[in-house]
Order: structure tokens, then C-alpha cells, then sequence
């Protein structure tokens, strides 16, 4: 193990690792959110909207947000969603329309309405590894038209999912929630997607330059030879890299 890009990684991660990293970030919403069960279903949603713009999703998850009174949970346990979002094909973000949320929504009422939260609904199944958690949420929703908001199958990096589940599984964190530890968290798996790829093979961690679940369990391998309990502090440190590659570049240019 390289002992100098180790002592790097680890002033990164834990750098970057405050609440300072929440404004502007989904997570935010999470922690505005009161009650686990919330907080939960906050973060789930946030994180299926998280791609793109964030100047343009995070005032879509404000939008929810603001609908639900600050309370996702019961507007969708208790189905007024529906008077909200209509069923229709009108554009909600980019390629995701309003029947693609309501499809979302209806997905996650059913599924409240016999397990009461989406963790307890994991649990019944069973899981205990971050893995598990992506293969049957992403089974549980492919038959539920919600469109691109969750990946089909779990071959794709299933970026968000990973990010939601290192939300919901790391502990002791000012971002993380830790409200699921029946998920070990070294089983999590990096949320990639093509800036986290760009910082990793620069540090040499991994060659691979396509975004599937195959380079993202690559990549989380490398990582936990520097965070061995805790891999997706890693998650920080390549955000803490890339946020220092950048500073340099604008530095040169200045």
C-alpha cells in the first residue's frame, strides 16, 4: 500500500466529512426531515432524483419537499400524494414525468402499507449486505414504470443507490444517518459515476473506464485497503481529491 496517498486519502475524507458538505448536497434533506421513518423515505427520494444539475434536482426534491409538508413518509403512507402528482405524462424533471413519480409513490405506499418502511421491508428479505439492499430494491421497483428514477437491474453502477445506502448504513457520521445497522457497513459499495472514475484512475486505483457494478465493487476493493472498516470514507476523500485537483487547476489558470 502506498503509506503517502493513505495519510492523502485520510486528511481528505476526514476534511470533507462535517456538515459543512450538507448544503447543496441531497443529503440535506435528510437532515432537515424529522422522524427516522422521514428521514428514511426523505433520502430515498432525494437520492432517485440526484443525477444531473443539482441546481436544477435539488429545487425538484425542495418541490416534494415543500408538497409533503416536510413529511414524505406519512404524505405517501397516507396516499395524498395522489391529489399532488397526477398520473400524467407532463415532464417532472428531464426524462422523468409526473406518471413516473406517482409510479414511484404508489410502489413505495404498497410497500408501507405490509412492512411499514423500506428498511423493515429489507430486513424481511433478509439482507445484510449492501448488494442484497441494490438487488431487491432494484427487483422490487423494476415492475413499477418508474422509469430511469431506479436502475432496472443491479449491472449498471446503481450510483444512487449506492449513495443512499452509505446515507442510511455509515454511522457515527455528521452526514450519514447510520439508521439501518443491519446492513454491515463494509459490504457498502462506492457510488460512482464519471467524475468519482476521473479522480480514481488518476490515483491509479483502478483502469477500468466504464461506470457498471463491475468497476464499482474494483474500486471499493482499493479502497478499503486504505479503509478497511469503512470503505466509503473513501467516498470523501476522492470527493476531497478532485475538490483539491480543482483548486490547482483554476490556480494554474489564474
Amino acid at each position: 500500500m502506498d503509506s503517502k496517498l493513505k495519510k492523502q486519502l485520510t486528511v481528505y475524507a476526514e476534511h470533507y466529512e462535517t456538515s459543512d458538505f450538507l448544503p447543496g448536497d441531497p443529503s440535506w434533506f435528510m437532515h432537515r426531515a424529522e422522524g427516522g421513518d422521514n428521514q428514511e423515505t426523505t433520502a430515498f427520494i432525494a437520492s432517485c432524483l440526484s443525477y444531473g444539475n443539482r441546481k436544477l434536482f435539488m429545487p425538484k426534491i425542495q418541490q416534494l419537499f415543500d408538497m409533503a409538508k416536510g413529511n414524505l413518509y406519512q404524505w405517501i403512507s397516507n396516499g395524498e400524494y395522489q391529489v399532488n402528482i397526477p398520473d400524467s405524462d407532463v415532464t417532472f424533471y428531464r426524462l422523468q414525468t409526473y406518471h413516473h413519480i406517482h409510479r414511484l409513490f404508489d410502489g413505495l405506499h404498497s410497500l408501507f402499507q405490509t412492512h411499514r418502511t423500506l428498511g423493515a421491508f429489507l430486513q424481511a428479505k433478509g439482507v445484510t449486505t449492501a448488494m442484497e439492499a441494490i438487488e431487491v430494491i432494484t427487483q422490487y421497483f423494476a415492475s413499477w414504470d418508474v422509469g430511469h428514477l431506479i436502475p432496472h437491474t443491479a449491472a449498471s453502477s446503481c450510483k444512487r443507490i449506492c449513495m443512499f445506502l452509505r446515507w442510511m448504513v455509515r454511522d457515527h457520521s455528521p452526514v450519514d444517518l447510520g439508521l439501518w445497522p443491519f446492513i454491515d457497513k463494509r459490504t457498502l459499495l462506492m457510488p460512482l459515476d464519471t467524475h468519482v472514475l476521473q479522480e480514481a484512475i488518476r490515483l491509479n486505483l483502478i483502469r477500468n473506464k466504464s461506470t457498471t457494478m463491475k468497476t464499482v465493487i474494483a474500486l471499493t476493493k482499493e479502497l478499503k485497503k486504505f479503509f478497511p472498516d469503512d470503505p466509503l470514507k473513501g467516498d470523501f476523500a476522492l470527493f476531497g481529491y478532485g475538490m483539491q485537483q480543482t483548486k490547482q487547476t483554476q490556480g494554474h489558470d489564474g
